[in-house]
């Protein structure tokens, strides 16, 4: 049974890419959960490090899973933002032990949804085992794949690929189409940044830039953003590359776009984590290297957020610490935009949410 990574070949840069999908598990001992056993008996054994496969119906991995959660409310129960964290670190940790397994790609459990990312992700493996979180994952990444997410700004649907960042929030892309409209820079090129799901570089197409490059270090995202180009018929304006930040573009441009991610981060980052939090050198970096890509008078415009602020998390605004330290840009631009209230159907705490606010932050060269 082969464990090698799925590699996918992309024509665009001629490159094949290994994506990333969720480890299989293999050759690991197991206890077998029924429904009709007690979940504690289950919960308990995560705890010890015992992995707890789901034998007879997908439901029997969700009643194990709020028992779980149960447990751990009773023991992580600061309701602050960082107590928060570190309950759903304790939960994800755990709760990665509960498992399902895989057989021609498909669950061998009863009345359990049809992935189709099993097939695609997993066509050389016969049989392995899954964590249930991870399959649910897969389950919710296919449903949005399937159905679309439309995009206001855009006026469509994007239909992200597995493990690919994609907003469910807008206010973001609303402040940066606003500035697009009202751009009067050249429009020959531009650089996206950490592209995600591709949204900003449409937006940036669909207000006249001529031709961009795209660059991010998710393999996944490149994938995605391939075929999201290839469904639109405009991949001839837009050059994908996988690396991190600025990749291997030699280019030097006009405008760069980046929207990193808003919030420092407290554990060690892989995955679709590295689109939510950053890392201390990430901007240095950034802003060292975007100097060199831009032509004399270019700009450089970033959406970020004042979440790291308003919730003590970040001891420090990274732009901000740049336009006073960096001595190589100047602020151009700054405005922001309040974000909505959270959904009353969120089982977090969430009040905070009334003092965040999106930044668009355009700077200049020095």
């Amino acid at each position: 049974m082969s464990e090698k990574a799925l590699t996918i070949e992309f024509s665009v840069s001629n490159k094949s890419i290994a994506i990333d999908r969720p480890e299989p598990i293999m050759d690991v001992d197991v206890l077998a959960y029924k429904r009709r056993m007690d979940p504690m008996d289950a919960v308990d054994a995560l705890i010890e490090g015992e992995y707890v496969l789901i034998v007879d119906y997908f439901s029997s991995g969700l009643t194990v899973l709020n028992a779980l959660k149960d447990h751990l409310k009773k023991e992580y129960s600061d309701q602050s933002f960082q107590g928060q964290r570190d309950y759903r670190s304790k939960f994800r940790e755990l709760s990665h032990r509960l498992v399902l397994l895989v057989s021609n790609n498909k669950l061998t459990v009863r009345k359990s949804p049809e992935i189709g990312w099993l097939k695609s992700l997993y066509p050389d493996m016969p049989e392995f085992l899954l964590p249930f979180p991870q399959v649910q994952g897969l389950n919710s990444s296919w449903q949005w794949h399937e159905k679309g997410i439309f995009i206001p700004v855009l006026g469509r649907k994007i239909r992200p690929f597995f493990g690919t960042y994609f907003p469910t929030r807008f206010e973001h892309l609303i402040l940066f189409d606003n500035w697009l409209k009202r751009y009067d820079g050249e429009k020959k090129s531009a650089i996206d940044v950490g592209i995600g799901s591709g949204v900003l570089s449409l937006q940036m197409l669909k207000h006249g830039f001529a031709k961009l490059v795209g660059t991010d270090s998710n393999p996944n995202a490149i994938v995605g953003i391939h075929e999201e180009l290839k469904r639109s018929r405009i991949d001839a304006k837009l050059e994908l590359m996988h690396g991190d930040l600025f990749a291997d573009c030699s280019e030097k441009t006009e405008l760069i776009v980046f929207n990193p991610p808003w919030l420092p981060a407290s554990h060690n980052l892989e995955g679709i984590d590295m689109a939510i939090y950053y890392d201390e050198d990430l901007f240095p970096r950034f802003f060292a290297e975007a100097i060199k890509h831009l032509k004399p008078g270019g700009r450089v415009a970033l959406l970020f957020s004042n979440l790291g602020e308003i919730t003590g998390v970040a001891e420090e605004h990274p732009i901000k610490k740049e336009l006073a330290e960096g001595g190589r840009f100047k602020e151009e631009l700054f405005i922001y935009k309040s974000v909505k209230a959270a959904s009353t159907k969120t089982q977090r705490n969430q009040k905070w949410r009334g003092e965040e606010k999106v930044e668009l932050w355009v700077l200049k060269m020095i």
